[in-house]
C-alpha cells in the first residue's frame, strides 16, 4: 500500500508540474496584436484583430478614427487598449444600433477590459453589454448611451459618458460598479431597472435634463460620495427598490431626492441645496416631504470652487468636511486654501 501511495503521490506532483508548465506557456505566448488604420500593423480592422485574439492577448489600437463597428463575443480574458482617449475614436459604420457590442445572444464574453479610446454613438446607442461577465471600462469616453442587460461584474471607472438623448447608462437585471466617472448632458444620467444591483461611488453626474439617477423595480443600489448637481432632479428611488444613500452632494437641481414609500431607502450624511425641494414623495403631483430629512443630513450651499464652470471641488470654507465617517461629502476633495479662487 505504501508503494502504491508513493507512486500516486509522484504522479500527482508530475501532473501539478505539468499544469504549472502549461499555465506558464499560456502566459508566455500571450500576444499584443496591433491595429493601424493605414495597414502597417497586424490588422487595419479592429474586428479582425479581436476575432484573432486568444485568452490573455491584448489588442493595441493605434491612433486614428475608425469607421468600424465592433462586436466582442465568445471571448475570454482579452484587453483592448487604445493609444489615448483623444487619439483613438470608434466612429462606427452605421450598420448596427450602437458602435460597440460586448457579448451577443446567446453568446457571452468574460473578463474583457477596454481602455484609452472614444466610442461614438449610432442610433442613440454607443455601447451595449449583453450576457457578459467581468467587463471593465477604464478611461473611456462614450458619446451616447451605455446599455447593459443581464451582465455581471461590470466595472466602469474614470470614464466620461454623455450626450445621449435618452439615458447615459442603463442597467437591466445586471450587476455593476461605477467609480469616478463624469456623466453629463443626457436626458437621464443613470437608470437602474429590473433586479439589478449597482454601486455608484465618487461620480459627478451633471447637466442631465431630468434625474441624475433613477433606481426602480426591484433593483438595489448604493450611492456613496457622489456629486449630483445641476440636473432636473438629483435621484429618484421608485418601485420596490432597496437603496443606501450616504455622503453625497445633491445640490443645484430642481429637486433633490424623490423617494417612493414603496421603496426601502436609507439616507444619511447627504448635503442638499436645491431650488424647489430637497425631498419629495412621488404623486400627481409630487409633494414636498421635508419630514424625510434625517438628522445627519446637511442643508447648505456646498460652496463649490466654480459651479458655473463645472468646477465642483469644494472650497476650504465649506461646511461639508468631516461629516460622520466622511472626510468630505461628494465626489471631489476640497482645494487647498492657497489654491482657492474665493479666499
Amino acid at each position: 500500500m505504501q508503494q502504491v501511495f508513493l507512486i500516486a503521490l509522484g504522479l500527482w506532483f508530475m501532473g501539478t508540474g505539468l499544469g504549472v508548465a502549461e499555465t506558464d506557456l499560456r502566459v508566455s505566448t500571450a500576444r499584443t496584436i496591433t491595429v493601424e488604420p493605414d495597414g502597417s500593423g497586424d490588422f487595419s480592422s479592429i474586428q479582425e484583430a479581436v476575432d484573432s485574439a486568444g485568452k490573455g492577448d491584448t489588442v493595441l489600437i493605434k491612433a486614428g478614427a475608425y469607421a468600424q463597428d465592433l462586436t466582442i463575443h465568445s471571448k475570454e480574458k482579452i484587453k483592448i487598449i487604445g493609444e489615448g482617449v483623444d487619439r483613438v475614436v470608434l466612429q462606427g459604420r452605421g450598420e448596427m444600433v450602437g458602435v460597440l457590442h460586448i457579448g451577443k445572444w446567446p453568446y457571452g464574453a468574460t473578463d474583457i477590459e477596454i481602455s484609452g479610446l472614444t466610442i461614438n454613438e449610432h442610433g442613440g446607442h454607443a455601447l451595449g453589454i449583453f450576457n457578459g461577465k467581468g467587463i471593465t471600462l477604464r478611461q473611456v469616453h462614450v458619446k451616447g448611451m451605455v446599455f447593459g442587460q443581464q451582465v455581471q461584474d461590470v466595472r466602469i471607472e474614470d470614464c466620461v459618458i454623455g450626450g445621449s438623448e435618452t439615458t447615459g447608462l442603463h442597467f437591466s437585471d445586471s450587476q455593476a460598479v461605477l467609480i469616478g466617472n463624469v456623466i453629463h448632458d443626457n436626458d437621464h444620467g443613470v437608470n437602474v431597472t429590473g433586479r439589478s444591483s449597482v454601486r455608484l461611488e465618487r461620480n459627478i453626474i451633471t447637466r442631465n435634463l431630468f434625474e441624475a439617477v433613477v433606481i426602480t423595480d426591484q433593483a438595489t443600489a448604493v450611492l456613496m460620495n457622489n456629486t449630483l448637481v445641476k440636473n432636473g432632479g438629483g435621484a429618484s428611488f421608485l418601485g420596490m427598490s432597496i437603496n443606501e444613500v450616504s455622503g453625497n452632494i445633491v445640490s443645484l437641481n430642481k429637486v433633490g431626492l424623490l423617494i417612493a414609500p414603496s421603496s426601502q431607502t436609507k439616507t444619511s450624511y447627504n448635503a442638499l441645496f436645491n431650488s424647489e425641494a430637497d425631498f419629495m414623495i412621488p404623486g400627481s403631483p409630487n409633494r414636498p416631504a421635508p419630514e424625510l430629512k434625517v438628522a445627519t443630513d446637511v442643508t447648505a450651499d456646498p460652496r463649490f470652487v466654480d459651479a458655473e464652470h463645472d468646477d465642483f471641488r469644494l472650497r476650504p470654507d465649506t461646511v461639508l468636511l468631516n461629516r460622520g465617517g466622511f472626510r468630505y461629502l461628494g465626489a471631489l476633495p476640497p482645494v487647498e486654501p492657497s489654491l482657492s479662487k474665493h479666499p
